[in-house]
């Protein structure tokens, strides 16, 4: 148990090094982009679904590392609620390295903060929750409540395009693709974290048979 909780420890701190460098690196970059002026490029930051779910993955690991007990740590290490975040960080990475990579080649530490928000910390994730989290209570009801952050995150940036004509991913541009195409794009996606959603449910269903 003690060689466990040990092992559990080291994964978080690793998780949550890579995850607050990557971010900080990331706004770092953007601020100096000077791309729009500095209160519109804080925005944009945090317009991205892959830097919001990044922070959540980071203030999660954070969260458990903290003293027993603490509010923060027992909401952030429910079975469900790590599910879910490791759902929407799966989500980042699945999105990103099958549509948006090939649309740009970023290079020196852009590259480095690329490859550690899309594929390792999505990839490192998703391993703690493979071996550290139980997976037993999980219920199919879980998926409903998981479905809201998505959601609310696209009404979010759909309104703020609308209003500022910035899109943060190209296949949700209203402004190139039109409304209809945009709202079957944000379906498809929808979809995408149901099928992850179902997939995280039935290996928890399977975990909790009675062996023989």
């Amino acid at each position: 148990m003690q060689q466990r909780t040990k092992a559990i420890q080291t994964y978080l701190v690793i998780l949550t090094v890579l995850g607050w460098f990557a971010l900080v690196c990331q706004f770092w970059i953007n601020i100096n982009s000077k791309a729009a002026p500095v209160t519109e490029i804080i925005i944009r930051y945090f317009s991205y679904f892959t830097l919001l779910t990044n922070i959540i993955v980071a203030l999660c690991c954070s969260a458990l590392l903290l003293k027993p007990h603490s509010r923060l740590r027992n909401f952030f290490s429910r079975p469900t609620t790590l599910t879910a975040v490791t759902i929407y960080i799966l989500v980042v990475g699945v999105v990103y390295n099958t549509i948006l990579r090939i649309l740009w080649m970023p290079e020196g530490l852009q590259k480095i903060v690329d490859e550690l928000l899309h594929t390792i910390i999505p990839a490192l994730f998703l391993l703690f929750w493979i071996l550290f989290v139980a997976k037993t209570t999980l219920k199919w009801k879980n998926i409903l409540p998981w479905l809201i952050y998505p959601l609310v995150y696209a009404i979010f940036i759909l309104i703020r395009g609308a209003v500022s004509g910035f899109y943060p991913y190209p296949f949700v541009d209203v402004a190139i693709l039109g409304l209809h195409r945009v709202l079957l794009n944000c379906l498809a996606v929808t979809f995408v974290f149901v099928i992850f959603s179902v997939l995280f449910v039935s290996i928890g269903k399977i975990a909790n048979k009675p062996a023989g």
